[in-house]
């Protein structure tokens, strides 16, 4: 089964877990009735539970906690951690599983649940099916009533992960330097701060009490939203900023002038710094990440490998071809001697190490890279002709190499591409065209915006 088909035939489980809005979608009735299906699933396994600062995680927490042990698992109660954290734990100790009741990036009215296996990544979608199928036919595995095991409490939480960081990115570091922290009042002030002050950091923090209202920001690191935060990064005369979202798995960098660094260009900073250790290893990344990341991979003899759209995919294909590093453009980083996952924490002391370690600022390494522009536009499209818009799509003729795993991208020359792929959320096409200029990125996305509203006018006239 295609990934793509998988994806179409859940009903829960969206691109990063199940998320909706408190006592609207996400009921207390259904967190309950999902961590039931969950725990069916994992068979009365030990599993740990963590939420990030949301105003609703203990509320949330409690039912999955009190789900989960219905049906006989053993839980681990973890509390308030970052998502990369709890993920790294499970891994480190050998759980069946795990639970993290967070919405990352959205806003405060939302929460979710993320379920991840023993390797400490999200389950693949056709596993979330199977939890589906649990929860809709109502095959709960209730335990006996003197089989129910009470939640353990887990004070320590960050030892072994911050550990874990420091000994793969290479300890202390042999330069002082200072950084901004913004924290977005979530749970990565538990982790990040600390990090950085054990490679010898002089560190600040904004946004640093947690907070599930989020009132220093809202919790997506876009450049809209650090507005402020960029304000007051050359003000401290700090080397750089780290903004992370609610959950901690994504880092986005600004540098010393407080100009918000793209996140393909952080990415390809560690690619370079990663593969001129670890000469022909293969990066895993999303189909829409940025060119630069195969230039500089192809100068170092390595290979990327591309996934649809979504953290899932990159880290259960790592696990699968056994690649160490990974990468998206909205700032996630996964390092699978680590955890593959997005890690937030790991990423910042990476980026500190190469900063340090180069002698140079932030916006000189990042002027060294390749420079490419990105350019983006949407179409509307009834979901009802999707599949026959995207096949049409597929049939257009074309001269370079095409990719078609999520949606159809094709590389044109002289080293520009077109990726046109169906929202899976909305109903409309996005395009996403990458160019060496922004003329000519601005002029294929028109070009195939016209292309794809004439398909789409087609199909509505033969529906």
């Amino acid at each position: 089964m295609s990934a793509d088909k998988t994806v179409n035939l859940r009903k829960l489980f969206g691109t990063n877990g199940v998320r909706g809005r408190v006592n609207k979608e996400l009921t207390p009735d259904f967190v309950l009735r999902l961590a039931m299906a969950t725990g069916t699933y994992f068979k009365g396994a030990d599993l740990a539970v963590g939420c990030d600062g949301r105003v609703s995680g203990p509320l949330l927490t409690s039912i999955v906690n009190s789900g989960l042990a219905s049906v006989g698992n053993q839980v681990w109660s973890l509390g308030m951690i970052t998502t990369p954290a709890l993920q790294f734990l499970t891994k480190d100790w050998k759980l069946k599983g795990s639970l993290m009741v967070t919405a990352s990036h959205n806003p405060p009215e939302y929460n979710g649940i993320k379920v991840m296996g023993n390797s400490g990544v999200e389950l693949p979608h056709e596993e979330e099916l199977k939890i589906e199928r649990i929860f809709f036919e109502s095959k709960w595995n209730l335990t006996d009533w003197n089989k129910v095991k009470q939640p353990l409490p887990v004070t320590e939480k960050f030892d072994r992960y911050v550990a874990s960081v420091l000994e793969h990115i290479g300890g202390t570091s042999p330069r002082r330097l200072k950084v901004l922290v913004d924290a977005a009042n979530g749970v990565s002030v538990l982790a990040t701060p600390l990090i950085l002050e054990k490679l010898g950091s002089d560190v600040v923090v904004v946004n640093g009490n947690i907070d599930g209202t989020f009132p220093g920001r809202l919790p997506e690191p876009t450049p809209a939203n650090l507005g402020k935060t960029s304000k007051i990064l050359p003000s401290i005369h700090a080397d750089f900023g780290v903004a992370h979202d609610g959950d901690g798995d994504r880092a986005v960098f600004l540098d010393e002038h407080g100009r918000v660094c793209w996140g393909d260009q952080t990415f390809a900073l560690i690619v370079k710094d990663f593969l001129e250790n670890n000469p022909r290893e293969k990066i895993v990344t999303p189909i829409s990440s940025s060119q630069m990341i195969e230039e500089i991979a192809e100068k170092c003899g390595s290979e990327v490998v591309y996934t649809p759209v979504g953290s899932v995919y990159v880290s259960n294909l790592m696990l699968k071809i056994k690649a160490k590093l990974g990468g998206e453009e909205n700032g996630g980083i996964f390092y699978a001697p680590h955890v593959a996952a997005r890690d937030g924490g790991i990423t910042t002391a990476w980026i500190y190490k190469i900063i340090a370690d180069a002698r140079k600022s932030l916006s000189e390494l990042v002027a060294e890279l390749p420079r490419y522009y990105i350019m983006k536009d949407k179409v509307p499209c009834p979901d009802s002709i999707k599949a026959e818009v995207t096949e049409r799509i597929r049939n257009l003729p074309v001269k370079g190499r095409v990719l078609d795993i999520d949606g159809i991208k094709v590389w044109r020359p002289p080293r520009s591409w077109i990726l046109v792929r169906p929202s899976g959320t909305e109903p409309l096409f996005r395009i996403l065209a990458e160019a060496p200029t922004k003329g000519l990125g601005v002029k294929i996305v028109n070009e195939y915006k016209t292309k794809l509203s004439r398909i789409i006018k087609s199909c509505q006239k033969h529906a």
